[in-house]
Protein backbone atom coordinates (compact mmCIF):
# COMPACT_ATOMS: atom_id res chain seq x y z
CA UNK A 1 0.00 0.00 0.00
CA UNK A 2 2.83 2.49 0.26
CA UNK A 3 2.25 3.48 4.22
CA UNK A 4 4.79 3.98 6.56
CA UNK A 5 4.62 4.47 10.10
CA UNK A 6 5.62 7.66 11.68
CA UNK A 7 5.13 7.75 15.08
CA UNK A 8 3.87 5.53 17.45
CA UNK A 9 2.88 5.19 21.19
CA UNK A 10 0.50 2.84 23.29
CA UNK A 11 -2.74 3.78 24.77
CA UNK A 12 -6.16 1.61 25.66
CA UNK A 13 -8.42 1.96 22.30
CA UNK A 14 -12.37 2.81 22.93
CA UNK A 15 -15.05 3.75 20.73
CA UNK A 16 -18.38 5.29 21.05
CA UNK A 17 -21.17 2.99 21.59
CA UNK A 18 -23.22 2.89 18.65
CA UNK A 19 -26.83 2.19 20.37
CA UNK A 20 -26.59 4.64 23.02
CA UNK A 21 -23.98 7.24 22.26
CA UNK A 22 -23.04 8.19 25.46
CA UNK A 23 -20.79 5.19 26.96
CA UNK A 24 -17.24 4.25 25.90
CA UNK A 25 -16.98 0.59 24.54
CA UNK A 26 -13.12 -0.86 25.24
CA UNK A 27 -12.46 -2.55 21.82
CA UNK A 28 -8.76 -3.47 23.24
CA UNK A 29 -8.35 -5.53 26.64
CA UNK A 30 -5.26 -4.30 27.31
CA UNK A 31 -3.12 -1.16 25.60
CA UNK A 32 -2.02 -1.75 22.34
CA UNK A 33 0.15 0.13 19.59
CA UNK A 34 -1.55 2.70 17.87
CA UNK A 35 0.78 4.52 15.03
CA UNK A 36 0.51 7.32 12.31
CA UNK A 37 1.17 5.86 9.01
CA UNK A 38 1.93 7.94 5.93
CA UNK A 39 0.82 6.90 2.52
CA UNK A 40 2.43 8.41 0.01
CA UNK A 41 1.17 7.03 -3.26
CA UNK A 42 -2.24 8.67 -2.27
CA UNK A 43 -0.73 11.39 -0.14
CA UNK A 44 -2.74 10.57 3.04
CA UNK A 45 -2.12 10.43 7.01
CA UNK A 46 -3.91 7.94 8.46
CA UNK A 47 -4.11 6.26 12.38
CA UNK A 48 -4.00 2.74 12.76
CA UNK A 49 -3.84 0.16 15.32
CA UNK A 50 -4.25 -3.59 15.47
CA UNK A 51 -5.08 -5.64 18.41
CA UNK A 52 -3.64 -9.24 16.94
CA UNK A 53 -4.96 -9.55 13.18
CA UNK A 54 -7.55 -7.55 14.16
CA UNK A 55 -7.89 -3.42 12.79
CA UNK A 56 -9.79 -1.58 15.97
CA UNK A 57 -8.38 1.80 14.30
CA UNK A 58 -8.73 2.47 10.74
CA UNK A 59 -9.24 6.76 10.30
CA UNK A 60 -7.84 8.75 7.31
CA UNK A 61 -6.76 12.31 8.90
CA UNK A 62 -8.89 15.25 7.37
CA UNK A 63 -8.49 19.25 7.94
CA UNK A 64 -12.17 19.08 9.46
CA UNK A 65 -11.45 16.48 12.09
CA UNK A 66 -10.64 17.93 15.99
CA UNK A 67 -8.95 15.69 18.55
CA UNK A 68 -10.21 16.68 22.04
CA UNK A 69 -8.44 16.59 25.02
CA UNK A 70 -11.13 15.52 28.12
CA UNK A 71 -9.25 14.37 31.11
CA UNK A 72 -5.02 14.56 31.33
CA UNK A 73 -5.11 10.93 30.03
CA UNK A 74 -7.59 10.60 27.60
CA UNK A 75 -8.30 12.11 24.01
CA UNK A 76 -11.34 11.23 21.82
CA UNK A 77 -11.94 12.38 17.73
CA UNK A 78 -14.89 12.10 15.61
CA UNK A 79 -14.47 9.93 12.57
CA UNK A 80 -17.88 10.85 9.98
CA UNK A 81 -16.27 7.95 7.69
CA UNK A 82 -16.73 5.33 10.17
CA UNK A 83 -19.55 6.73 11.81
CA UNK A 84 -17.99 6.71 14.88
CA UNK A 85 -16.14 8.76 17.75
CA UNK A 86 -12.72 6.62 18.82
CA UNK A 87 -11.46 7.28 22.37
CA UNK A 88 -7.81 6.64 23.61
CA UNK A 89 -6.63 5.88 27.60
CA UNK A 90 -3.07 7.03 27.93
CA UNK A 91 -0.66 5.73 30.77
CA UNK A 92 0.41 9.70 31.52
CA UNK A 93 -0.38 13.31 29.96
CA UNK A 94 2.37 13.46 28.38
CA UNK A 95 2.40 10.73 25.77
CA UNK A 96 -1.36 12.30 25.63
CA UNK A 97 0.29 16.28 25.10
CA UNK A 98 2.38 13.98 22.20
CA UNK A 99 -0.22 12.22 20.21
CA UNK A 100 -2.10 15.59 20.33
CA UNK A 101 0.90 17.48 18.74
CA UNK A 102 1.08 14.92 15.85
CA UNK A 103 -1.99 14.65 15.27
CA UNK A 104 -2.50 18.45 14.51
CA UNK A 105 0.31 18.30 12.66
CA UNK A 106 -0.29 15.71 10.55
CA UNK A 107 -3.99 17.30 10.25
CA UNK A 108 -2.28 20.62 9.21
CA UNK A 109 -0.34 18.70 6.83
CA UNK A 110 -3.34 17.02 5.32
CA UNK A 111 -5.05 20.10 4.95
CA UNK A 112 -2.02 21.49 2.98
CA UNK A 113 -1.95 18.08 0.62
CA UNK A 114 -5.67 19.04 0.23
CA UNK A 115 -5.12 22.79 -1.11
CA UNK A 116 -2.33 21.25 -3.51
CA UNK A 117 -4.70 18.77 -4.87
CA UNK A 118 -7.34 21.03 -5.22
CA UNK A 119 -5.01 23.45 -6.93
CA UNK A 120 -3.75 20.54 -9.22
CA UNK A 121 -7.19 19.86 -10.08
CA UNK A 122 -8.39 23.55 -10.97
CA UNK A 123 -5.36 24.00 -13.26
CA UNK A 124 -6.06 20.66 -14.45
CA UNK A 125 -9.31 20.43 -15.40
CA UNK A 126 -10.84 22.38 -18.25
CA UNK A 127 -13.62 21.60 -20.51
CA UNK A 128 -11.58 20.49 -23.89
CA UNK A 129 -10.10 17.57 -22.03
CA UNK A 130 -10.85 14.15 -22.05
CA UNK A 131 -9.23 13.54 -18.78
CA UNK A 132 -11.70 15.83 -17.26
CA UNK A 133 -14.58 13.60 -17.39
CA UNK A 134 -12.36 10.60 -15.36
CA UNK A 135 -11.86 13.46 -12.58
CA UNK A 136 -15.43 14.51 -12.12
CA UNK A 137 -16.30 10.73 -11.50
CA UNK A 138 -13.76 10.14 -9.05
CA UNK A 139 -16.07 11.44 -6.25
CA UNK A 140 -18.61 8.32 -7.21
CA UNK A 141 -16.47 5.66 -5.05
CA UNK A 142 -15.19 6.41 -1.33
CA UNK A 143 -11.47 6.24 -2.18
CA UNK A 144 -11.46 9.36 -4.78
CA UNK A 145 -9.55 12.04 -3.68
CA UNK A 146 -7.25 10.33 -1.60
CA UNK A 147 -10.03 9.00 0.65
CA UNK A 148 -11.53 12.12 2.47
CA UNK A 149 -14.33 12.93 0.26
CA UNK A 150 -17.02 11.39 2.75
CA UNK A 151 -15.30 13.42 5.92
CA UNK A 152 -15.49 16.62 4.38
CA UNK A 153 -17.50 19.42 6.28
CA UNK A 154 -20.64 20.58 4.53
CA UNK A 155 -19.01 24.02 3.58
CA UNK A 156 -16.26 21.96 1.73
CA UNK A 157 -19.16 19.42 0.26
CA UNK A 158 -21.10 22.22 -0.82
CA UNK A 159 -18.37 24.79 -2.22
CA UNK A 160 -16.78 21.15 -4.21
CA UNK A 161 -20.14 20.26 -5.88
CA UNK A 162 -20.72 24.06 -6.97
CA UNK A 163 -17.22 24.39 -8.80
CA UNK A 164 -17.66 20.47 -10.00
CA UNK A 165 -21.30 21.73 -11.24
CA UNK A 166 -19.81 24.38 -13.30
CA UNK A 167 -17.21 21.79 -15.00
CA UNK A 168 -20.04 19.46 -16.00
CA UNK A 169 -22.12 22.12 -17.69
CA UNK A 170 -19.59 22.59 -20.25
CA UNK A 171 -17.62 19.64 -20.50
CA UNK A 172 -20.38 16.70 -20.35
CA UNK A 173 -23.66 15.93 -21.34
CA UNK A 174 -26.97 16.97 -19.30
CA UNK A 175 -27.64 13.34 -18.66
CA UNK A 176 -24.49 12.89 -17.00
CA UNK A 177 -24.33 15.86 -15.05
CA UNK A 178 -27.93 15.34 -13.40
CA UNK A 179 -26.21 11.54 -12.33
CA UNK A 180 -23.52 13.43 -10.53
CA UNK A 181 -25.86 16.44 -8.84
CA UNK A 182 -27.94 13.31 -7.70
CA UNK A 183 -24.68 12.03 -6.41
CA UNK A 184 -23.45 15.08 -4.43
CA UNK A 185 -27.19 15.70 -2.51
CA UNK A 186 -26.72 12.37 -1.38
CA UNK A 187 -23.18 12.87 -0.31
CA UNK A 188 -24.41 15.96 1.88
CA UNK A 189 -27.29 14.40 2.89
CA UNK A 190 -25.44 11.76 4.33
CA UNK A 191 -23.03 13.98 5.98
CA UNK A 192 -25.59 16.24 7.39
CA UNK A 193 -26.89 13.33 9.39
CA UNK A 194 -23.65 11.95 10.51
CA UNK A 195 -22.82 15.26 11.42
CA UNK A 196 -26.05 15.43 13.72
CA UNK A 197 -25.00 12.01 14.91
CA UNK A 198 -21.31 12.97 16.10
CA UNK A 199 -22.41 16.16 17.68
CA UNK A 200 -24.97 14.67 19.62
CA UNK A 201 -22.89 12.01 20.86
CA UNK A 202 -20.28 14.90 21.99
CA UNK A 203 -23.12 16.68 23.92
CA UNK A 204 -24.07 13.91 25.50
CA UNK A 205 -20.27 12.92 26.31
CA UNK A 206 -20.22 16.01 27.78
CA UNK A 207 -23.28 15.72 30.24
CA UNK A 208 -21.73 12.42 31.41
CA UNK A 209 -18.44 14.18 31.79
CA UNK A 210 -20.49 16.77 34.21
CA UNK A 211 -22.54 13.63 35.70
CA UNK A 212 -19.36 12.36 37.07
CA UNK A 213 -17.86 15.49 38.39
CA UNK A 214 -21.04 15.79 40.50
CA UNK A 215 -20.66 12.00 41.80
CA UNK A 216 -17.12 12.88 42.35
CA UNK A 217 -18.17 15.67 44.58
CA UNK A 218 -20.90 14.10 46.52
CA UNK A 219 -18.01 11.41 47.19
CA UNK A 220 -16.00 13.73 48.33
CA UNK A 221 -18.49 15.05 50.73
CA UNK A 222 -19.34 11.78 52.02
CA UNK A 223 -15.96 10.82 52.84
CA UNK A 224 -15.54 13.82 54.65
CA UNK A 225 -19.01 13.32 56.96
CA UNK A 226 -17.51 9.71 57.66
CA UNK A 227 -13.79 11.06 58.67
CA UNK A 228 -16.06 13.45 60.68
CA UNK A 229 -17.96 10.45 62.56
CA UNK A 230 -14.94 8.58 62.93
CA UNK A 231 -13.48 11.57 65.07
CA UNK A 232 -16.22 11.29 67.02
CA UNK A 233 -16.24 7.92 67.66
CA UNK A 234 -12.51 8.35 68.68
CA UNK A 235 -13.29 10.83 71.38
CA UNK A 236 -16.20 8.71 73.00
CA UNK A 237 -13.39 6.05 72.97
CA UNK A 238 -11.46 8.34 75.02
CA UNK A 239 -13.71 9.15 77.31
CA UNK A 240 -14.40 5.11 77.77
CA UNK A 241 -11.43 4.76 78.78
CA UNK A 242 -11.41 7.87 81.34
CA UNK A 243 -14.78 6.17 83.14
CA UNK A 244 -12.45 2.70 82.97
CA UNK A 245 -9.71 4.78 84.84
CA UNK A 246 -12.47 6.29 87.31
CA UNK A 247 -13.92 2.73 87.84
CA UNK A 248 -10.38 1.73 88.88
CA UNK A 249 -9.92 4.29 91.21
CA UNK A 250 -13.47 3.59 93.19
CA UNK A 251 -12.56 0.21 93.60
CA UNK A 252 -9.33 1.17 94.71
CA UNK A 253 -11.11 3.56 96.75
CA UNK A 254 -13.82 0.13 98.12
CA UNK A 255 -10.66 -1.59 98.99
CA UNK A 256 -8.98 0.66 101.30
CA UNK A 257 -12.72 1.64 103.01
CA UNK A 258 -12.79 -2.05 103.22
CA UNK A 259 -9.74 -1.83 104.74
CA UNK A 260 -10.48 0.58 107.39
CA UNK A 261 -13.42 -1.00 108.22
CA UNK A 262 -11.89 -3.98 109.12
CA UNK A 263 -9.20 -2.02 111.41
CA UNK A 264 -12.05 -0.78 112.68
CA UNK A 265 -14.10 -3.78 113.36
CA UNK A 266 -10.76 -5.75 115.01
CA UNK A 267 -10.71 -2.04 117.14
CA UNK A 268 -14.23 -2.43 118.11
CA UNK A 269 -13.67 -6.28 119.49
CA UNK A 270 -10.22 -4.99 121.18
CA UNK A 271 -12.22 -2.23 122.92
CA UNK A 272 -15.24 -4.45 124.30
CA UNK A 273 -12.28 -6.92 125.47
CA UNK A 274 -10.92 -3.78 126.98
CA UNK A 275 -14.23 -2.90 128.98
CA UNK A 276 -14.65 -6.56 130.33
CA UNK A 277 -11.64 -6.18 131.60
CA UNK A 278 -11.94 -2.69 133.28
CA UNK A 279 -15.73 -3.16 134.72
CA UNK A 280 -14.56 -2.42 138.01
CA UNK A 281 -13.00 0.69 136.91
CA UNK A 282 -15.84 3.20 136.49
CA UNK A 283 -14.01 6.04 135.10
CA UNK A 284 -12.42 3.93 132.66
CA UNK A 285 -15.55 2.42 131.58
CA UNK A 286 -17.21 5.66 131.34
CA UNK A 287 -14.10 6.63 129.15
CA UNK A 288 -14.59 3.51 127.18
CA UNK A 289 -17.99 3.76 126.57
CA UNK A 290 -17.76 6.99 125.31
CA UNK A 291 -14.96 5.83 123.15
CA UNK A 292 -17.57 2.64 122.16
CA UNK A 293 -20.46 5.36 121.27
CA UNK A 294 -17.54 7.09 118.89
CA UNK A 295 -16.40 3.71 117.58
CA UNK A 296 -20.38 3.34 116.83
CA UNK A 297 -20.93 6.23 115.22
CA UNK A 298 -17.83 6.25 112.93
CA UNK A 299 -18.61 2.81 112.12
CA UNK A 300 -21.98 4.09 111.22
CA UNK A 301 -20.59 6.37 109.05
CA UNK A 302 -18.58 4.18 107.46
CA UNK A 303 -21.27 1.60 107.03
CA UNK A 304 -23.06 4.34 105.31
CA UNK A 305 -20.00 5.50 103.27
CA UNK A 306 -19.70 1.66 102.05
CA UNK A 307 -23.53 1.71 101.21
CA UNK A 308 -22.99 4.75 99.35
CA UNK A 309 -19.60 3.36 97.07
CA UNK A 310 -22.18 0.39 96.69
CA UNK A 311 -24.47 1.91 94.69
CA UNK A 312 -22.53 4.03 93.58
CA UNK A 313 -20.37 1.03 92.07
CA UNK A 314 -23.99 -0.63 90.89
CA UNK A 315 -24.85 2.74 89.12
CA UNK A 316 -21.27 2.88 87.30
CA UNK A 317 -20.86 -0.45 86.08
CA UNK A 318 -24.94 -0.08 84.67
CA UNK A 319 -24.23 3.23 82.90
CA UNK A 320 -21.05 0.99 82.07
CA UNK A 321 -22.77 -1.49 80.42
CA UNK A 322 -25.07 0.69 78.31
CA UNK A 323 -22.27 2.52 77.23
CA UNK A 324 -20.53 -0.55 76.04
CA UNK A 325 -23.43 -1.53 74.18
CA UNK A 326 -24.11 2.07 72.98
CA UNK A 327 -20.07 1.94 71.74
CA UNK A 328 -20.47 -1.45 69.95
CA UNK A 329 -23.23 -0.36 67.88
CA UNK A 330 -21.63 2.74 66.93
CA UNK A 331 -18.60 0.45 66.06
CA UNK A 332 -21.03 -1.74 63.69
CA UNK A 333 -22.52 1.40 62.19
CA UNK A 334 -18.73 2.42 61.51
CA UNK A 335 -18.10 -0.68 59.66
CA UNK A 336 -20.73 -0.43 57.90
CA UNK A 337 -20.18 3.40 56.67
CA UNK A 338 -16.05 2.04 56.19
CA UNK A 339 -17.18 -0.63 53.86
CA UNK A 340 -20.06 1.20 51.92
CA UNK A 341 -16.86 3.90 51.22
CA UNK A 342 -14.94 1.19 50.45
CA UNK A 343 -17.13 -0.09 47.64
CA UNK A 344 -18.43 3.65 46.60
CA UNK A 345 -13.97 4.07 46.24
CA UNK A 346 -14.10 1.15 44.24
CA UNK A 347 -16.70 1.91 42.33
CA UNK A 348 -15.36 5.53 41.26
CA UNK A 349 -12.08 3.91 40.50
CA UNK A 350 -13.46 1.34 38.02
CA UNK A 351 -16.05 4.86 36.80
CA UNK A 352 -12.24 6.71 36.11
CA UNK A 353 -10.67 3.71 34.29
CA UNK A 354 -13.33 3.31 32.54
CA UNK A 355 -13.55 6.88 31.23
Amino acid sequence: MGEQPIFSTRAHVFQIDPTTKKNWVPTSKHAVTVSYFYDNTRNVYRIISLDGSKAIINSTITPNMTFTKTSQKFGQWPDSRANTVYGLGFSSEHHLTKFSEKFQEFKDAARIAKEKMQEKMDLTSTPSQESAGGDLQSPLTPESINGTDDERSIQDVVQDSDARAEINQSSLPFTHSTTIGKHWESELATLKTNNAKLTAALLESTANVKQWKQQLTAYQDEAERLHKRVSELECLSGQANVLKTHKTELNRTIEELEAQMKDKEEEIERLKKDIEGARQLEAQRDTLSQQLQEVESRNRDLVEQLTDFEQRLEKSQNEQGVFRNNLKTLLEILDGKIFELTELRDNLAKLIEGS
